[in-house]
């Protein structure tokens, strides 16, 4: 069992592999939160919760002449209310029909199942029921009768707990939610530190650390995407947390739309953790019997380091987020003619490209912006979902024909949630573009938004993609997004429902992409954002990948990619060999660096392969034949960050097997040094006792032979260590294998 309710001592204790989660339910129907750390027993942990009372902290009316009051403002809660007694940042906020702001949460009764719970209209963890038990435990406010439901999904073996809410509307009165947080989470004690990952358009997820200080701090977006700025995933950690030691908690939103995460450090040093859509742009109005559900939050807590949390999030994601048939499946090495050709480019031009690539073994060209109504820049098309037979010069049946005929799989870009001015979709129902009557659109990029939360929009784009996909022999899509939503307003909604359209327009997409899905079962979906600004767990539950981020400069890359993989798994990094001088940063890089980075992904190309020298054709050829050599280990290989590119200048990365039969290490050196010291990694993940033969792999088909095999123990290269070649050259790389024999 996973879950345990003791009715005597009313606590619920939620049990994982290494890890206990603790609620108690006080003498008022307060529920508490007791416990979240290293696994303990089922013992009510409640004694660690002092009765304090303190100055300006009242406490409930009930509790008045008891000597054990605890102020709601001092308990740790499982889920905070504004307006009666807590001062703190809450995660649930509401408005009565009398205008009044007060909810008070009381327990009144719990359920258990096997299995896992789901989410109607959203993304969330999936489990059968021999993975998962559910808890639901239901609270109500016992002077208006509102109830929320807040259920916990706990993967045993994987150390992961979900959590999620649904608010039912039982008043007799119409009330709007002004804040409903996914999870609250409340730490007794402790000096925190967090870990979030901000960023811009190419350059995404950059890792930054700060104090969990006294106040509040926060991240979030009101961008109607998850952003490039923020991503919704955090870790909460002890100061002394590295790599492989320390406590820490890692959080994930399931969500693609606008989100908050918020801490803060109290009068006594408490610490709480506030997880949800961002309550901004939000203010959703239940009438009576009415109900509305949060999306999902997955927490994992590990006591060895940030590198066994990570291992926690990359596997719940690639077996309980991913879905459909790519979900396990080896994904095609492709080549995506963006770069390679931007707008111009002819049906010829991309299949001599298709050609050449064929030869060097890539299997799927991916046909880029460009190829649809009148689109030879980026201010006009959008929402004309029609072949431009005129400029390909054939039909899109042809073109697909051929590159097929070539032994490749086809592909095309698609951008649905955007509308162009000058096109006829936006001529024919200018409604249908996200704008406040009276005020003038913020443009960007030359486009609006098309309103995805009114359902006759959403039928007509899931129409428009399923005849595309039916017309020619398409087997990948590439789901673009390019610009941030705001003049957020729907004249599908009436005025008091505005504050409902940033995350209807999340469920109308979720729709939209469920129903392409569920029409096209086979269809492997790659997610973009302008790269990387929409990189969260609620998209992997429709596209197993995601293009990581607009820059391809395999440099710039390190630290993209190395912020990524703390809360995401490589087999969901879209990552590609770019041509040279890099596009968005002018950088010259030798083709094996380039190479070596993008295979730390999905790995593909962006670049015209005809402009490429024979030598570099020859490498290329080698560079996938690597990448498929190693593909089990990459996808689905165990981590390490063995450097950072923070604080190295050789940054430093592993994938190990699970069974520790083999390990790929790659390096790559940022900057070139003369006469520098001798440079040694620590890998992980290996076999103490077993012997390894230590060899480097040969990334540019030459044969050449640049170090010496070796044969060393586990022991050895985890305590004593790997000397890495030097840098031979600006920007140098290096893959070592170790096979266990």
């Amino acid at each position: 069992m996973a879950v345990y309710a003791d009715e005597k001592q009313r606590t619920f204790t939620l049990q994982t592999k290494n890890t206990t989660y603790q609620m108690k339910v006080d003498a008022y129907g307060m529920l508490l939160h007791t416990y979240y750390g290293e696994k303990t027993d089922n013992s009510d942990l409640s004694y660690r919760i002092p009765p304090d009372d303190r100055g300006f902290s009242g406490y409930a009316y009930e509790a008045s002449c008891a000597d054990d009051r605890l102020s709601s403002d001092l308990a740790p809660q499982e889920y905070s209310c504004f307006g009666t007694g807590d001062y703190r940042i809450s995660a649930l906020r509401v408005r009565n029909e009398n205008g009044s702001q007060a909810v008070t949460l009381c327990y009144a009764g719990y359920e258990l199942s096997r299995g896992k719970y789901s989410i109607p209209g959203l993304p969330a963890v999936y489990a059968d029921e021999t993975e998962a038990e559910t808890l639901g435990i239901l609270l109500r406010d016992p002077e208006s009768g509102l109830e929320v439901l807040l259920q916990y999904g706990v993967l045993e073996e994987l150390d992961i707990i979900t959590r999620a809410v649904k608010v039912v509307n039982r008043t007799m009165g119409k009330v709007v939610l002004l804040k409903a947080a996914s999870m609250c989470l409340d730490w007794l004690s402790g000096d925190y530190e967090w870990l979030t990952f901000y960023g811009k358009h190419a350059m995404e997820r950059t890792l930054q650390r700060t104090p969990i200080a006294h106040g509040i701090s926060a991240i979030g977006s009101v961008r109607g995407a998850s952003s490039h700025h923020y991503n919704p995933f955090a870790v909460v950690c002890e100061k002394d947390t590295n790599e492989t030691k320390g406590l820490c908690y890692g959080v994930s939103f399931v969500y693609s739309g606008e989100f908050l995460m918020e801490t803060e450090k109290d009068q006594i040093d408490q610490t709480r953790l506030i997880c949800g859509i961002h309550p901004d742009d939000f203010a959703w109005t239940l009438e009576p019997g009415e109900s509305f559900d949060t999306p999902e939050v997955i927490l994992s807590c590990s006591s060895e380091g940030f590198g066994k949390l990570s291992h926690n999030f990359h596997q719940v994601i690639r077996e309980h987020i991913c879905r459909g048939e790519w979900k396990n499946k080896r994904r095609p090495v492709l080549i995506n003619n963006w770069e390679g050709t931007y707008f111009d480019f002819t049906g010829d031009k991309l299949v001599s490209i298709a050609k050449d690539a064929a030869e060097l073994g890539v299997e799927l060209f991916v046909m880029d912006d460009g190829w649809f109504g009148k689109r030879d820049d980026d201010r006009s098309g959008l929402g004309d979902w029609f072949p431009n037979e005129k400029k390909l010069g054939c039909s899109l049946k042809e073109l697909g024909d051929r590159i097929v005929g070539l032994g490749m799989k086809f592909g095309i870009w698609f951008e649905p949630e955007c509308i162009s001015e000058d096109s006829d979709l936006y001529r024919a129902h200018p409604d249908w573009a996200v704008k406040i009557p009276g005020r003038k659109p913020n443009l960007s990029r030359h486009q609006m938004i098309l309103d995805f939360s009114r359902k006759d929009v959403q039928d007509y784009i899931l129409e428009r993609l399923c005849s595309v996909l039916a017309s020619a022999p398409i087997s990948y899509v590439k789901w673009d997004f390019n610009r941030s939503i705001c003049d957020k307003y729907s004249t599908s909604l009436p005025a008091e429902k505005q504050g409902e359209m940033a995350h209807r327009f999340m469920l109308g997409l979720y729709r939209v992409l469920d129903g392409m899905l569920s029409a096209y079962p086979h269809l492997l979906l790659e997610g973009c954002s302008g790269g990387g600004g929409r990189f969260d767990a609620g998209m992997l539950y429709y596209s197993p990948q995601i293009w990581c981020s607009d820059d391809t400069d395999a440099i710039e890359r390190l630290q993209i990619q190395y912020g990524t993989s703390f809360g995401y798994p490589v087999s969901t990094m879209g990552a590609h060999v770019s041509a040279v001088p890099n596009h968005q940063t002018g950088r010259v890089t030798p083709l094996a660096t380039r190479g070596c980075v993008a295979m730390a992904g999905t790995f593909g190309y962006e670049l015209d392969l005809n402009k490429m020298t024979e030598e570099e054709k020859v490498e290329v050829k080698r560079q996938i034949e690597v990448f498929k050599q190693y593909y089990d280990l990459i996808s689905d290989g165990s981590y390490f960050r063995l450097t950072s590119p923070q604080d190295s200048n050789c940054v430093v990365w592993e994938m190990a097997a699970k069974d520790a039969s083999k390990a790929l290490i790659s390096a790559v050196y940022q900057h070139v040094q003369t006469n520098c010291a001798a440079k040694f990694v620590y890998p992980r993940g290996l076999c103490s006792d077993a012997s390894y033969e230590v060899s480097l792999t040969d990334l540019k088909g030459d044969k050449k032979d640049r170090m010496q095999k070796q044969v060393l123990t586990g022991a050895a290269l985890m305590r004593g260590g790997l000397r890495l070649p030097g840098a031979d050259s600006d920007y140098a790389a290096w893959q070592i294998y170790l096979k266990k024999l």
